[in-house]
């Protein structure tokens, strides 16, 4: 990563949910291979049980940003660079993806299995993104990326399982209402499309900063 690039700028409410980046080099292939083997252990251990689902899931999604962001800053403090919002736009991902947990966490009610299921998850996964992006900051946010289109993809079964009345469209929780400014009224199915919203931004921030570090690196 020697050169920094301006981030890409989204408008979340405006992105297809349907986005895919197509597989290319090396580089997506680890990348989209990791990401198809989480799913599967996803699928097979919370089948649809999507609240707990999203709980565990959203405590890895909030590693990524935060890593990248303290990396990113390091280098800018060694090479005395900027990083041209790099920073900024990372944490900011960072501390949605921890609001995403906070709502789920009062909308699902993890149990004891699962709180523990968190604290390792979070240390493993920890571990092992920080060791990625030291080693391919672009397979890290390719990753990412990939990581990102589930989540859409995962939600908008949420979805259809709510309006299925298969889970029941409970009122959605006070933090909610108030991160996403919804109506006093909103209940779990407005809390989930806000939610798959900021991911399919996640999704192509992240697509776009591996595709500016290829570019970069040519």
């Amino acid at each position: 990563m020697n050169t920094l690039i301006s981030p890409v700028s989204q408008t979340p409410a405006d992105l297809p949910l349907d986005r895919h980046h197509d597989v290319g080099d090396w580089s997506d292939r680890v990348a989209y291979g990791i990401t198809r083997s989480l799913r599967f252990l996803a699928d097979t251990f919370f089948a649809k049980r999507y609240g707990n689902r999203a709980i565990v899931l959203e405590t890895v999604a909030a590693v990524p940003g935060l890593v990248g962001a303290a990396l990113v800053h390091l280098r800018c403090l060694r090479w005395m660079r900027g990083d041209r919002g790099w920073i900024r736009t990372l944490m900011e991902e960072a501390e949605n993806e921890r609001m995403h947990l906070m709502t789920f966490i009062e909308i699902a009610r993890p149990n004891l299995l699962e709180r523990a299921l968190v604290l390792i998850a979070q240390a493993a996964f920890f571990t092992f993104f920080l060791v990625l992006y030291i080693a391919s900051a672009r397979t890290a946010h390719r990753l990412v990326g990939y990581f990102e289109e589930q989540a859409v993809i995962s939600y908008t079964q949420y979805l259809r399982e709510i309006d299925a009345g298969r889970v029941e469209n409970v009122p959605a929780p006070r933090i909610a209402i108030e991160y996403w400014q919804l109506p006093e009224n909103a209940r779990l199915r407005e809390v989930v499309v806000a939610v798959r919203a900021d991911e399919a931004g996640h999704r192509d921030v992240n697509h776009g900063f591996a595709d500016q570090l290829r570019g970069a690196a040519a």
